[in-house]
């Protein structure tokens, strides 16, 4: 199962149009879980580490604890996000904050990926032009914080695509969506 994060709000946005092209491509061949990060009810993480010698979340059971299982259980993870300020959208944040036992066990004191041999797809998009996009406080620093978090839990990246100036995304759309579309369908 390949499983989708769509952290955009928007819903016609460049992010989600090309989340939803890698979608398209890999319809034939696997059976696709789309999650709308933005619509998600979840409450933030206190901070209580409860979660690391429990293995699980201990706040009331929410979509972070739904999704949670949607990520153990599925093989290709496809996380996309806008860039805001350098970083991930703030709801993304949130559910990765509250999964970290998700994504890695702590038993011994010792962080252990629990992802490991997984595949990952980055989706990031940028108002600012080539190359200021690559910058930590634009894209760059988005696709760096979902590299973190992945290459934590195991999985292997085995695409990204950053797309800058998103405002005149028009101009490039498709050859962009062509590629989003070739790679949804060379996951396996």
């Amino acid at each position: 199962m390949i499983l989708i994060l769509n952290a955009s709000p928007r819903k016609h946005g460049v992010t989600t149009s090309i989340l939803k092209s890698i979608a398209d491509g890999a319809a034939a061949d696997h059976q696709i879980e789309w999650v709308d990060v933005n619509g998600l009810s979840m409450k933030p993480c206190v901070g209580c580490l409860k979660c690391r010698p429990d293995r699980t979340c201990v706040l009331p059971q929410d979509d972070a604890h739904r999704v949670g299982a949607l990520i153990e259980r599925s093989d290709v993870l496809v996380v996309g996000s806008p860039t805001y300020w350098g970083n991930i959208t703030g709801p993304l944040k949130v559910l990765f904050d509250r999964n970290v036992p998700t994504f890695e066990y702590i038993g011994d004191g010792l962080p252990k990926p629990k992802h490991r041999g997984k595949k990952a797809i980055v989706v990031v998009a940028s108002s600012a032009p080539y190359p200021i996009n690559l910058l930590p406080s634009q894209s760059g620093g988005t696709v760096r914080a979902l590299g973190a978090v992945l290459r934590a839990a195991g999985y292997r990246i085995a695409k990204t695509i950053n797309v800058p100036g998103s405002g005149g995304f028009e101009k490039r759309k498709q050859e962009v969506l062509s590629r989003a579309e070739r790679i949804g369908r060379n996951l396996q």
